[in-house]
């Protein structure tokens, strides 16, 4: 073997040396972090008005479609109105006929009137003409309140938005009789929405150590992030929204507050019944974080390289949480402040591998 190797050497041919890899290594040390929470939300209207009728009738009319952006006082549905536009003209014609009634008391009252001054006539003739005229003056008050009452009913056949907003599923047909109380549609006043959702026990037990308590829960709110809104298919909406509500009394069960985010929707694209995430990001203090490709998943462990005085390597187990970032990891058990760990390259470590690194 030894004459092996001096022929070689002769030749010139090298032989293979030991190699050490390079890895990037840090030193552990606590930080401060934004951790981004994630609560399941709905979205509901500022306004969300069930539209029903005040007016029995035939549907004549409908003035627009689902979906359909409408504004305050844009004309909906309309209903069959003849009928009220007799009962319109029997109150007005009752009304002239109560008028001449009157004028005619009135009249009978200031001749008896007179008639009593020049004592032709007794005074039991004038209070009985004062007397009708009296009635005759509140027969009339009562002819004109059918009259506005029909002019009521009359405008009730034409059925006008209260809100703008966004009109939900139709449920009546052209032709279908409607009456009092049957919905015709939903209109989501959506200028602004509002996302409710429950705030985990972590909100809640920031609340305890900022000692909140009821009456100054609004100064809280105030203090509370930003909101961004992600839908389902994880498109992020672009308007931030902020906590305007939350529930006084903690739900038992889930040691939850239920709370409302208000979202401006200036283009009408969220609508009532949309399901998504409201995000919050709230800053943690004195943590250990790490990058994510310090640690190597084996099975059901998550491992970490730490590198002891002599620059060898050794496995150590840790458990951590997903900061939510997409490139780090909170440790909450396995290593401490001053711990020197291998980063990159630390799927490509193996146990007592002596390493050269470089510190980041």
């Amino acid at each position: 073997m030894l004459g092996m190797m001096v022929g070689l050497v002769a030749c010139n041919i090298d032989m293979p040396k030991e190699t050490q890899s390079s890895f990037e290594t840090m030193t552990v040390k606590k930080s401060d972090i934004e951790l981004p929470y994630r609560f399941s939300a709905r979205m509901k209207g500022q306004n969300d008005v069930t539209v029903t009728p005040q007016v029995s009738g035939q549907l004549m009319k409908i003035c627009v479609a689902e979906g359909q952006q409408v504004k305050k006082g844009q004309t909906l549905f309309i209903i069959d109105s003849r009928n009220a536009q007799l009962e319109l003209e029997a109150a007005q014609a009752n009304l002239q006929a109560a008028l001449a009634q009157e004028n005619s008391a009135k009249l009978e009252y200031e001749s008896n009137k007179n008639l009593f001054e020049k004592k032709i006539v007794s005074s039991y003739m004038l209070s009985n003409s004062e007397n009708a005229y009296k009635q005759a003056q509140a027969a009339v008050a009562q002819a004109r309140a059918s009259v506005n009452s029909a002019k009521v009913n009359l405008g009730f056949c034409t059925i006008t938005a209260t809100v703008s907003g966004v009109i939900g599923e139709i449920s009546v047909h052209t032709g279908d009789q409607v009456s009092p109380g049957m919905q015709l549609t939903m209109l989501s006043g959506n200028t602004t929405m509002y996302a409710e959702f429950s705030v985990t026990e972590a909100i809640v037990e920031a609340m305890v150590k900022e000692g909140v308590n009821a009456t100054d829960k609004e100064k809280f709110i105030a203090t509370l992030p930003e909101a961004t809104f992600v839908m389902k298919n994880g498109t992020e909406y672009p308007h931030k929204g902020h906590v305007v509500s939350l529930t006084g009394v903690v739900n038992a069960a889930t040691g939850s507050l239920t709370a409302k985010v208000s979202f401006p929707n200036p283009e009408g694209v969220l609508h009532s019944g949309i399901q998504g995430s409201v995000v919050m990001s709230f800053a943690e203090k004195d943590l250990i974080v790490i990058p994510q490709n310090a640690v190597v998943r084996l099975q059901d462990k998550s491992l970490v390289y730490k590198v002891k005085a002599d620059s060898t390597a050794t496995a150590v187990d840790v458990t951590t949480e997903d900061t939510g970032n997409g490139k780090d990891f909170i440790v909450t058990s396995g290593l401490s402040v001053g711990d020197k760990i291998v980063t990159t390259g630390a799927n490509n470590v193996t146990e007592g591998q002596k390493v050269l690194f470089n510190e980041k």
